[in-house]
């Protein structure tokens, strides 16, 4: 068997990055922004293997000829490609570079999260044949046939479902008229959701035996908070193996979270964990998404995150005590169009004019284009790991933010609770080191009636933060249990 592409150059030169959610929508502008800015910066012999996911074949092979023919429209038509190979550039040698694998992963059917990620540990992938048997393609893209996946440098949990309805008109107004147009888009409380949506994770046990009286009922889960936090939850710990480095020449994988702009102090309530009750589950998944992320690194949290993290259960005690573990972040994209949020074709319209006049009026979190908001995560991913460390970034988060020009930047994000990086200052002092009123500026974009970080916000913050790991690491344990327990029946 021929080795892969990649594995006839050095390993610094390569860049394996998995993106859940890829089809549509935020994921599939992360996909094409990773393939644009990875050919704009790397070396012109470097070697990017992404493995975007979706829900099933169909779905995935239509994901990776919609980024194959967008990497062949940056290679035909990339004047700074052209001009840093000079005249002997063949676009073909650029695409031949990039090499898109995917597999199938449904987060909210625990049989399909435990398949994929033993494919990617443990067997091997190969690329979808040439569309419609086009033959140009076998020039522009390697064939790719049963190769392994040696590491994953980035897992983005982009994946996720918003489990709104519609719009609240009378809060529409409320908003609007309380807090203005900007933040009424920003921080909105007007879509419209209906609780209590829960899931089977094992629908293979879904119509078996549905009409025999003495067979009980499944377990279930939030059908949000599984989407976007558990099953990816489920899906890292299985492909931890891939994450973990053996040595010090390649830095750590890197696990960075999507969550959102929306979640605030009161959008989770541990008694409701998995947002079972409230009318708002995707802002009370994305706090359990920033909760997570931001305390990974606490004291406190360690024996859960070292639970959820194992190294290879294969590997000797002094290799596993050598290796550097994962490193978490989190980011959230701004705020993006998409269909997640149902509105027939004359409010989408209207609603993305909304948004642009809120950009226009000062707004830096208002990309609106899945393109756009892909700039954080892509950021995290290509950035170099001594410059994050520099910054301690697993203690921010970072958002994608434009200019009122559409310029688009990363930049910090305050989370209620922790501030901008978990460090508590004098306000005074905080002010007087922060008056840069341009989109990079703290107090630029920040919600109205946020108040500096106090000493007892944070220590409640770290508390629910150890909880919501606690709580992570025994549901984890509950359902792999099951799954286990499911697969040998």
């Amino acid at each position: 068997m021929a080795p892969a592409p990649w594995e006839i150059v050095p390993r610094h030169e390569t860049l394996f990055v998995l993106v859940t959610g890829a089809s549509s929508g935020i994921g599939l502008g992360i996909g094409q922004r990773l393939i644009s800015e990875y050919l704009a910066t790397r070396s012109l012999s470097a070697h990017l293997v992404l493995i975007p996911t979706a829900r099933n074949v169909k779905k995935s092979n239509e994901t990776v000829y919609a980024l194959r023919q967008y990497a062949k429209e940056v290679a035909l038509t990339s004047t700074t490609l052209r001009a840093r190979a000079g005249p002997s550039y063949d676009p073909r040698q650029i695409t031949r570079r990039i090499h898109i694998l995917s597999v199938q992963l449904d987060l909210c059917d625990f049989l399909t999260v435990q398949q994929a990620a033993d494919q990617l540990v443990n067997g091997t992938l190969s690329g979808p044949p040439n569309e419609g048997g086009a033959d140009d393609d076998a020039d522009f893209f390697e064939p790719l046939v049963d190769v392994h996946i040696p590491r994953l440098d980035s897992v983005i949990l982009n994946a996720g479902v918003g489990g709104w309805t519609g719009i609240d008109w009378p809060k529409v107004v409320h908003n609007i008229l309380t807090r203005g147009i900007v933040q009424a888009t920003t921080w909105p409380t007007f879509k419209a959701a209906t609780p209590g949506y829960l899931i089977n994770p094992l629908p293979a046990k879904k119509n078996a035996g549905q009409r025999d009286a003495k067979v009980p009922p499944q377990p279930r889960v939030g059908e949000v908070f599984c989407a976007n936090v558990f099953g990816h939850y489920l899906f890292v710990h299985a492909v931890t193996p891939l994450l973990w480095r053996d040595c010090n020449s390649l830095p750590p994988g890197r696990i960075i979270w999507e969550s959102s702009i929306e979640p605030v102090w009161d959008s989770l309530s541990l008694d409701d964990f998995q947002g079972i009750k409230t009318d708002a589950a995707y802002e009370s998944s994305k706090r359990v998404t920033d909760l997570l992320a931001l305390t990974s690194s606490l004291l406190a949290a360690r024996p859960f995150v070292s639970s959820w993290l194992k190294p290879d259960k294969n590997a000797s005690p002094a290799a596993a005590a050598a290796a550097n573990p994962p490193k978490v972040y989190v980011v959230h994209p701004g705020v993006v169009q998409t269909t997640m949020f149902p509105l027939n074709a004359f409010l989408f319209f209207w609603y993305r004019v909304v948004l642009y006049l809120s950009r226009f009026l000062g707004s830096p979190w208002h990309p609106i284009t899945a393109y756009k908001g892909a700039c954080a995560p892509v950021w995290l991913a290509l950035q170099e790991q001594g410059a994050l460390d520099a910054v301690g970034a697993e203690r921010i988060k970072y958002g994608s933010s434009t200019t009122r020009a559409g310029e688009d930047r990363v930049k910090m994000s305050e989370v209620e609770g922790w501030g901008w990086d978990g460090r508590v200052a004098d306000p005074i002092v905080a002010v007087s080191k922060d008056r840069d009123t341009r989109l990079l500026g703290k107090t630029t974009g920040r919600k109205h009636g946020a108040t500096e970080l106090s000493e007892g916000k944070r220590a409640e913050f770290e508390a629910l933060g150890v909880a919501c790991w606690r709580k992570m690491e025994e549901l984890r344990k509950e359902w792999e249990a099951r799954v286990q327990k499911s697969t040998s029946n």
